[in-house]
This record gives C-alpha cells, sequence and structure tokens, in this order.
C-alpha cells in the first residue's frame, strides 16, 4: 500500500512538474532571454564585440597581471577573479560535459551553432545583471558586503513579494540541481571508475564541502580560484588535443554546424531527421541552462565583490564566454571532429526505444575523448565530471546561503548548511531523476522575476554603462567601489 501511494504521488508531482516545465522552459522565457540579450547588445553598442579588450583586460588580464585589487583590508569582500571563479564554479558543472552531448545527440549539429548565438547575445544579459548587483547591494551583520538579484528586485523594482519568491526558487534549485544532482554525479562517476561506494563517497564529499562552508565567502573563494582554472585548464588541453588529431575534419564539421542550423526537414534536415527548430531550442535551452545568464544566479557570487559596477558587469561577460563559448564549444568539437557521433544514426532513433541504447551525454563525451587517448580518456572524462560537479556545489552552497540569509535571516544560515549538507549524502546513495527535472524547473522560475528588473532597470544599466566611458576621469578598472 505505501510503495502504491509513494509510486501514485511520485507520478502526480512529475506530471504537475512537467506542466510547470512548459512554462519555466518554454519558447516565451527563451524568447524572453533572447530579446534581453539583443536590447543590452544594441543599446550598448554591442559592447562585448566592441569592447572587448576592455573587458578582457579588466578581468582576466587584470588579475593575472596583479593588479586587481578588488579585495580591501577590512571589506570582508573578495577579488574579482574569486567571485568570477566562484560564479564559474557553479556553472562549470555536469552541463559543459554531459549537457552539451545531449543537446547534440537530441538536437544535431546545428545545436552548436544556437548555442553559440545564446551565448554571444547571453553575455549582455550577465552583464546587465551583474552592473546591477554592484548598484544595489549592502554589507551583512558581519560586515561582508552582500548582494544579488533579490536586492535590485527589492530596492530597483520596489516588489519585495517578488524578491522573496526568486530567493525561495533558488534555495530549491541549490538543495536539488546545485546540491543533490551534483553529488550523485560524483558518486555515479566514482562507483563506475573506480568502485568507491556511493555513502563513502558522500561522507567524504560533504566533509569537504562543510569545510569550506565553514570558512565563508572567503574560503570559498580561495577554494574556487585554484580549483577552477585547474579543471578548466585541464580538461582544455585534453579537449584541444582530440580536436587536433582530428584536425582535418574541422571544417567539415563547421560546414555541418551552419548548414544544419538553417536546414529545415524539407533540405538536409529531412536526411538527418532534424530540423531547425529542434536546432534553435535544444540550442538555446543548452546555454542559457550552461552559463546560467538570466537567472540572476551568478550575481549572487559577484555582489561579494567591490568591484565597480562597470566592471562587475565586464566579469559577467568573462563567465558566459568561458563557460559556453570556451568550454562547451570545445567538448560539441570534440564529439563531432571524432567522428563517434553520427547525425544520420542518432535523428534516426530520436523518439524510439534504439535512442536510449546509444551512447549519449557523458558517455557519448567519454568516447570522443576515448577515440584519441585511449582508456585513459574515458577515466579524464570521469574525474572531469567529480571536479566539475564538486565545484557546483560550492558555488550553488554559496547561492543557497544568501538566499535563505535574505529570506529568514542570518539565523537561518547554520540550519540551511546542515540540510545542504544532508543533502550531499542523500544524493550520493539516491536516484534523482525527479529531483534534477524538478530542481531545473525551480532555476528557470528565477528567470521570471530576474529579467523582469533586469529590463524595468535597463535606464539605470545604459546610463551607468554612458557614465563610466564619458566621465572625465574613468574609474579604475581593478580598484574597489564603496558600499
Amino acid at each position: 500500500m505505501g510503495n502504491f501511494m509513494a509510486e501514485h504521488f511520485t507520478g502526480w508531482l512529475g506530471w504537475c512538474n512537467s506542466l510547470l516545465s512548459r512554462f519555466a522552459w518554454g519558447p516565451a522565457t527563451l524568447l524572453l532571454l533572447a530579446a534581453a540579450g539583443l536590447i543590452f547588445s544594441v543599446g550598448t553598442g554591442f559592447f562585448q564585440l566592441r569592447h572587448l579588450p576592455l573587458w578582457w583586460r579588466s578581468t582576466l588580464g587584470a588579475s593575472l597581471s596583479g593588479q586587481e585589487k578588488g579585495k580591501q583590508p577590512g571589506t570582508g569582500g573578495i577579488t574579482g577573479f574569486q567571485s568570477a571563479c566562484t560564479a564559474l564554479a557553479a556553472t562549470l558543472g555536469t552541463g559543459n560535459i554531459a549537457g552539451v552531448a545531449t543537446a547534440i545527440a537530441a538536437g544535431g549539429p546545428g545545436a552548436v551553432f544556437w548555442m553559440w548565438i545564446s551565448a554571444f547575445f547571453g553575455t549582455m544579459t550577465g552583464y546587465a545583471e551583474n552592473l546591477l548587483a554592484g548598484l544595489y547591494r549592502g554589507k551583512n551583520a558581519k560586515g561582508e558586503p552582500i548582494g544579488g538579484a533579490m536586492f535590485y528586485i527589492e530596492q530597483g523594482l520596489g516588489c519585495r513579494w517578488l524578491a522573496l519568491l526568486f530567493s525561495f526558487f533558488c534555495i530549491l534549485g541549490s538543495l536539488g540541481m546545485g546540491d543533490m544532482a551534483q553529488a550523485n554525479s560524483i558518486a555515479s562517476g566514482l562507483q563506475d571508475s573506480f568502485h568507491i561506494p556511493p555513502l563513502f563517497t558522500g561522507l567524504v564529499v560533504a566533509g569537504a564541502v562543510g569545510f569550506t562552508m565553514l570558512g565563508g565567502i572567503r574560503r570559498v573563494g580561495q577554494i574556487t580560484e585554484r580549483l577552477v582554472p585547474f579543471m578548466a585548464i585541464g580538461y582544455t588541453a585534453a579537449a584541444v588535443c582530440v580536436i587536433l588529431v582530428n584536425w582535418q575534419r574541422i571544417p567539415e564539421v563547421l560546414h555541418s554546424i551552419l548548414q544544419q542550423a538553417f536546414c529545415w526537414k524539407s533540405g538536409l534536415g529531412g536526411l538527418t531527421g532534424y530540423s531547425v527548430k529542434q536546432a534553435l531550442q535544444v540550442g538555446v535551452a543548452r546555454g542559457v541552462s550552461s552559463n546560467e545568464a538570466g537567472l540572476g544566479s551568478s550575481v549572487l557570487a559577484n555582489s561579494a565583490a567591490g568591484s565597480p559596477p562597470v566592471v562587475q558587469g565586464m566579469w559577467g561577460i568573462f563567465e558566459v564566454a568561458v563557460d559556453t563559448l570556451l568550454m562547451c564549444t570545445l567538448t560539441a568539437l570534440a564529439i563531432l571532429c571524432s567522428g563517434v557521433y553520427d547525425p544520420v544514426v542518432y535523428s534516426a532513433a530520436l523518439g524510439t526505444e534504439t535512442f536510449a541504447g546509444l551512447p549519449n551525454g557523458a558517455a557519448l563525451t567519454a568516447d570522443a575523448f576515448r577515440s584519441v587517448l585511449g582508456p585513459g580518456g574515458g577515466m579524464l572524462i570521469a574525474i572531469s565530471l567529480v571536479l566539475f560537479a564538486f565545484s557546483t556545489l560550492l558555488g550553488w552552497s554559496y547561492y543557497g546561503e544568501r538566499a535563505v540569509e535574505y529570506l529568514f535571516g542570518s539565523g537561518a544560515i547554520v540550519p540551511y548548511k546542515l540540510l545542504y549538507l544532508a543533502c550531499i549524502v542523500i544524493g550520493c546513495v539516491t536516484r534523482l531523476d525527479l529531483v534534477w527535472q524538478i530542481s531545473d524547473t525551480f532555476n528557470g522560475l528565477m528567470v521570471l522575476p530576474n529579467l523582469l528588473a533586469v529590463l524595468w532597470l535597463s535606464p539605470q544599466i545604459f546610463g551607468e554603462t554612458y557614465r563610466f566611458f564619458h566621465s572625465k576621469q574613468r574609474p579604475d578598472c581593478t580598484q574597489s567601489s564603496p558600499v
């Protein structure tokens, strides 16, 4: 009887989530995201292209040259590079390895083109929301700079209930996709590759994350600024190796990406079974869910830095560019150049039981790396999945903590941390298909209140950008702004 009721409840919950997910990640939401990116790109004269040298110098360039001064004594903040690494830690997850492969399998090579387009315009959505986070922020009881989408929704839009709703969705998303789903990926990867028991993995990972959380945003920033470059450079080097070994196929792959991005079923799409609608929808959705531009999530980490608003916005551009235009692109090219993916076979199997039997997700990416690097390629993907998922756990732990503090006060932070750590263990020993789907829906619901505020406050974004470039004494790009 109990099992029957549990199955009935699970089925009902899945049905409700399916309906809500269609709204959260439906065409209207994707169109709104695209429109926001287009508005801020045009409104700033395509800032991401026209001022590429500037935002590169002001972000990674300043960090590498040691010029960044985002962390000042007594501010309680972190550097812009540390905040960006924390944000990248949350976005550089399993989606960069498994999600891209899934997008190609479901939408064809053309999905990669639309992923690029969504990321190109998404850079300016990231710029806009992070700039606003620099304008609307304060300090908590410890004197640490705090901010996030909830602050500019409440103070800028004047709508506290919408800010509370955003925080609620953020908390649920942090416990679901940011916590249990990532922990499950770590446990599965270690069990499959090294035969490590999931419970042991859960306890060790919970201990590591707990140690990091005890140090607050400073410790999170210190760890992610070392972990993120290490795992990104390692994965990039391996992916580039796969691509270079198959360099003869690069022109053919680029041609197929561009051709299938615009071919309807009557043309090449008819030969492969993919339509431009499939490529567009899957590509845009993959890009958005990977780089999180428009979700308002990365804003929570970047608001902890003391950078001037426009420079903070530049970090938003940098994060989207690294996540999608670099990491996702490398995964896509490695898969397509290696030859392990056959568009005719995959498209013919869409919607059938045969499709489930084809390599997909991380397995497809592993096949691509294994084709060049041998068994070590599969091992490298397993290790990368663990590192990427662990970094996501760190990033989302901070996101959820800030949302809890806003919604319930600082007294609720410790209970939230304990719940977050417990969910890591639960996630390692539980099947989480429905949890992943539900948390993905809540992440999608974060888009609506966030973009509503960002679009409403667009005059401030354009005005702040104009003042930055036309002031007689332009602010030092590496100097902290007063809080």
